[in-house]
């Protein structure tokens, strides 16, 4: 038993100090738009995204979060934005967000209640800087200024 112990500690110390994989999309509608969602944990503003699942590549995982955050649809993927790896940029969780830009199209419509409490199109002029969620504002800004990181 004590052996059998030791494996399963030593298991769940290989995967649980691991960085978790997500996503995060910049939506941008067809009038140019920004999209938005409220944090239901926060009530800040952030893109939405969120981990890959098991068996999931990135593209799929976007779309899925696109959907269940929003209710609208991924038409392209336009670029890779960038990769956010810092160890703070979650408070919750060790999380490498790959970013992506995005056209989207289709009726807002939240089915992920648990996470989302309201969805929004901000022009880019007219974003919430100033208290987004996670590194999110870091993101807006390195998208803003036509970057792509590495971070």
């Amino acid at each position: 038993m004590g052996r059998l112990w030791q494996i399963f500690q030593t298991v769940l110390g290989i995967i649980f100090r691991h960085p978790i994989t997500g996503t995060t999309i910049i939506p941008i509608l067809p009038n140019g738009q920004i999209v938005l969602v409220r944090r239901q944990d926060t009530g800040q503003w952030g893109l939405p995204g969120g981990i890959i699942d098991w068996g999931e590549d990135i593209s799929t995982a976007a779309h899925r979060e696109l959907k269940e955050e929003t209710g609208l649809k991924l038409l392209k993927i336009r670029r890779l934005v960038g990769v956010y790896s810092s160890p703070h940029r979650d408070p919750r969780i060790h999380s490498i967000s790959i970013l992506i830009e995005a056209d989207v199209d289709g009726t807002f419509n939240i089915q992920d209640v648990l996470e989302v409490t309201e969805v929004k199109a901000f022009s880019p002029s007219d974003l919430p800087l100033g208290n987004l969620s996670h590194d999110h504002e870091q993101q807006l800004t390195d998208y803003l200024q036509g970057l792509t990181v590495l971070a």
